[in-house]
């Protein structure tokens, strides 16, 4: 019976199948023949050993397993009986000079890599919408808000760049965190590599080369924790990033602005009572989701304040951790790149918006012109905002107020301050910062 909604409502195939219990298996299985090959290399074990552990290894099984752990309440040395099983006499190398955790947390290194791989895949497919979304609303002016109020004009294709570029940081952390994140250790009963001699500093190297992981510099035994609170922060700083979206397009598709909207089927059901209804239920799903993933960052974090050499109080967590947060957040990655493809934008709302306050947003416009034209910062800041008040309360286009006023008339036609009021000259560089971040992130993405 399924109990948590990961089981059959949210999480991709192939997030789920590295962090399942059958990958799992296989991973340890790959670590423990890893090792075989490594001691061979170094001379630790005789070579026909691990050929026949390679050739073999595969044939066990996770039902076997679960029935020797079952009976041995061990669940690496129920593995290691497994594997000893299928492997005849060779079988006796098996786990030859590792603890539990030098394979347990192998495995996990070879799971954090492919997690690893498929979300750099996703934010790399997450950024090639971004950009393109960039370059077709460059000239799309819109009015910005600051403090939930009307500010001066942007471009729609400023915001998706700003976006952009924040997921290109993330790729770029994703990449930094790989080789401190995917990793492996063969360091023995509390870190000396006894077991193994002299041979340890060669046998653990050698083995994370077999499996395409980096070898830990040190540790006891278990590698230290905050490589993986490292990976679980830097999922929730996505996570969070992709929260940020999803709370502008939930803003931004209100009745009262409707300026975008989430792709609406044509069979879909917005309410069950309001049959009227077009909810923005993606994004609110990645904003619920993403609170998720942020949770798991504190056990993360105490999850390497662990007693002496090592405790036991890691695992359980992060057996709920590890597939919690990887699942959710590639979850909602898939999610919220459906959202901003398939993304409608209003047009005809977003001039409405922009031209809601008759002007009076653009302000800054007149008092900047103004000073050039030889009043004080100060003084042409006042005229402005008395004027922008009297057109607020009076209901009056500001343009009307503005020529009212001596001092700004002495200066400024009317032609001119039509023309300073007018929100497509009043963007700045937007239209350059767009195509300047399109250049330099277009490598990045898939």
């Amino acid at each position: 019976m399924a109990i948590h909604p990961i089981d059959y409502r949210y999480g991709t195939p192939e997030m789920k199948s590295v962090w399942g219990e059958e990958n799992r298996f296989r991973c340890i299985v790959a670590a423990e023949v890893a090792l075989a090959q490594a001691e061979a290399t170094c001379g630790v074990i005789p070579a026909d050993a691990a050929a026949t552990i390679k050739q073999c290894a595969g044939e066990a099984t996770l039902a076997r397993a679960n029935e020797i752990e079952a009976e041995i309440n061990h669940d690496m040395m129920a593995v290691v009986k497994a594997v000893t099983e299928v492997c005849g006499d060779a079988g006796r190398w098996i786990h030859f000079g590792a603890t539990s955790n030098d394979i347990l947390d192998t495995a996990t290194g070879l799971q954090m890599k492919a997690a690893i791989d498929l979300i750099e895949e996703k934010l790399q497919r997450l950024l090639a919408v971004l950009l393109r979304r960039s370059e077709e609303t460059k000239n799309l002016v819109c009015v910005a808000r600051t403090h939930g109020q009307h500010g001066v004009p942007t471009t729609y294709g400023l915001r998706f760049a700003i976006w952009a570029s924040e997921v290109g940081r993330h790729i770029e952390r994703l990449r930094e965190i790989r080789p401190r994140v995917a990793v492996g250790q063969l360091t023995g009963a509390v870190g000396t590599q006894a077991a193994l001699g002299t041979k340890g500093l060669e046998v653990q190297p050698a083995m994370m080369e077999y499996l395409g992981l980096t070898a830990v510099d040190v540790s006891n035994q278990v590698i230290s924790r905050d490589r993986y609170a490292e990976y679980v922060l830097f999922l929730a700083n996505m996570a969070t990033t992709l929260d940020k979206i999803g709370v502008e397009i939930r803003s931004l598709q209100r009745t009262e602005l409707a300026e975008v909207e989430e792709a609406f089927g044509k069979k879909q059901v917005g309410s069950s009572t309001m049959p009227h209804k077009r909810n923005p239920i993606k994004s609110e799903q990645v904003c619920g989701l993403a609170r998720i993933v942020r949770a798991m960052v504190e056990p993360s974090l105490q999850n390497n304040t662990l007693w002496d050499e090592r405790d036991l109080t890691n695992s359980s967590c992060e057996r709920v951790v590890f597939p919690e947060a990887s699942v959710l957040a590639d979850h909602i990655l898939n999610v919220m790149t459906g959202v901003l493809d398939r993304l409608n934008i209003r047009e005809e709302n977003i001039r409405k918006n922009l031209d809601l306050l008759h002007g009076v947003n653009l302000a800054e416009s007149v008092m900047i012109e103004l000073t050039k034209r030889g009043l004080g910062r100060q003084d042409a800041h006042e005229a402005v905002r008395v004027a922008s008040m009297t057109a607020l309360a009076e209901k009056r286009n500001i343009a009307g107020v503005l020529e009212e006023n001596p001092k700004v008339a002495a200066v400024l036609s009317s032609e001119e301050i039509a023309a300073l009021l007018n929100p497509d000259n009043y963007i700045g560089t937007a239209v350059e910062q767009v195509e300047r971040v399109v250049a330099k992130l277009r490598p990045l993405a898939a």
